[in-house]
């Protein structure tokens, strides 16, 4: 499934939960295909991006290990189904956006916690989601800065 596509499945599923073990689920699933979108772009992405790619795929590890979540199974992970990323852009801006949108709906389940450890998971995946984002926010950045050293179309080129 291209990345674009699964991100949208990603968050309407977020958007749909109200329960703090759901809500912690999704922001998971969202640390994964975090993690696998860095993996990707980090092998067959654009030179530009390769190495905060590689940190994003990282810190999109270190997301998925602060929150505990049930055991969901390979057919569960939604970051499995990932299959392509056609359009990076896209893709990264859709990214950020699911990952503000993760950072707002664990603020609050932390602050409504009863149980400290709910708390701190919280807090580490917040923080874990906040600086895949702001890799994602420096890869778009890269993007910028490439297609702007890139020579323009000769629109003469080929007349007669």
């Amino acid at each position: 499934m291209d990345a674009v596509r699964l991100i949208g499945v990603n968050r309407r599923a977020l958007a749909a939960r109200t329960d703090a073990p759901g809500i912690m689920t999704e922001s998971w699933q969202a640390q994964a295909l975090a993690q696998a979108m860095g993996s990707r772009l980090a092998v067959t992405g654009p030179p530009e991006l390769r190495g905060e790619a590689l940190g994003l795929s990282e810190i999109g590890g270190r997301g998925c290990g602060a929150l505990v979540i049930p055991a969901l199974g390979i057919e569960g992970i939604r970051a499995a189904r990932l299959t392509e990323i056609s359009d990076a852009r896209g893709a990264l801006v859709e990214l950020g956006a699911l990952l503000a949108d993760v950072g707002i709906a664990l603020v609050g389940i932390a602050y409504s916690a009863d149980e400290e450890g709910t708390y701190w998971q919280c807090m580490e995946a917040i923080d874990a989601a906040d600086e895949c984002r702001d890799r994602v926010l420096e890869m778009l950045r890269r993007l910028v800065v490439r297609d702007q050293a890139l020579p323009e179309p000769d629109s003469t080129a080929g007349a007669t």
